[in-house]
């Protein structure tokens, strides 16, 4: 079994981090994930809030993940699990968001996986690399998107 843990850090509150998590549509603005697959996904919410057991598509160039969303602990903890992913096995990750100290958020998102084998140091490499923009991402939009709401 193989993991990654990454983290990043923003002024915006835990409860803008994690309206971000809950909606997919929002994904691809703030991650290098390309589009949310809406046909292959099963149980997306219409309000942008999707709940335990929905399975999300994403697409990354040719290729399409899906994952099911396993736990929702609001503005905590969101966690999933790969259901469909040609590279990886046994994927289970969670984003954990702590309220800092005077305000803001940590974000923490890890996970561990199975990589077939002869590309294990790569997906290592890979997904850290991969997971720790994502991360940054999400601090970064949701420091933006406070800011912007903070103006009007």
């Amino acid at each position: 079994m193989q993991s990654y843990d990454v983290t990043a850090e923003s002024p915006a509150t835990p409860a803008a981090v994690w309206s971000l998590l809950l909606d997919p549509h929002s994904w691809p603005v703030w991650t290098p994930i390309d589009a949310l697959e809406t046909e292959q996904s099963v149980g997306l919410s219409a309000d942008g809030r999707d709940g335990v057991g929905a399975i999300r598509a994403f697409r990354t160039g040719k290729v399409v993940t899906k994952e099911r969303i396993t736990a929702l602990e609001p503005e905590r903890l969101f966690a999933y699990e790969g259901t469909e992913n040609p590279y990886l096995r046994d994927y289970q990750a969670a984003i954990e968001l702590t309220e800092l100290p005077g305000g803001g958020t940590r974000i923490r998102w890890h996970g561990t996986f199975t990589a077939r084998v002869g590309t294990r140091s790569f997906q290592q490499w890979y997904l850290r690399r991969f997971m720790q923009t994502m991360a940054t991402g999400l601090a970064e939009h949701a420091t933006k998107q406070t800011e912007h709401h903070n103006q009007t």
